[in-house]
């Protein structure tokens, strides 16, 4: 079974638990340079943990919009399907390099441009908002 999902893993405007704000455009580079190929599915940002792959990823009024699929790969994959499955997991966090930023109103920081490494399933976002919105579930024909 591969199970679909899709949600927000970046919202605009919006300030994170980092003081990290990131506006429209921020991805731009990223998604016309590497697209969604380019950009890992995680579990909790770690490396040696790839559960899935990213097959759309783009701005939208919202923020970074992403649709991906979680992959029967391995144990740890099957842990995180059956995890976002139940609701105990539903977050999403972005791994990235702040190419272009700002300070503002102090401590915040405003991100105007990331180099976009990963997307990870997360037990808790930075973004409290940046959550996966919807899943299905299909059978893969062998």
């Amino acid at each position: 079974m591969t199970l679909y999902i899709e949600g927000y893993a970046s919202r605009f405007g919006l300030r994170d638990l980092n003081d990290d704000v990131v506006v429209a455009g921020a991805f731009r580079d990223t998604l016309m340079s590497t697209g969604p190929k380019g950009v890992r599915m995680l579990y909790q940002h770690q490396v040696k943990s790839p559960v899935g792959v990213w097959d759309e990823l783009r701005e939208d009024a919202i923020g970074l919009f992403v649709r991906g699929r979680i992959l029967d790969l391995n144990v740890e994959a099957r842990m995180v399907g059956s995890l976002v499955k139940a609701g105990v997991v539903d977050g999403l966090s972005i791994g990235f390099r702040a190419v272009k930023s700002r300070k503002d109103s102090g401590s915040l920081r405003v991100l105007t441009s990331v180099e976009l490494w990963e997307i990870s399933i997360v037990t808790f976002p930075m973004l409290p908002s940046a959550r996966i919105t919807s899943m299905h579930e299909e059978s893969v024909a062998a």
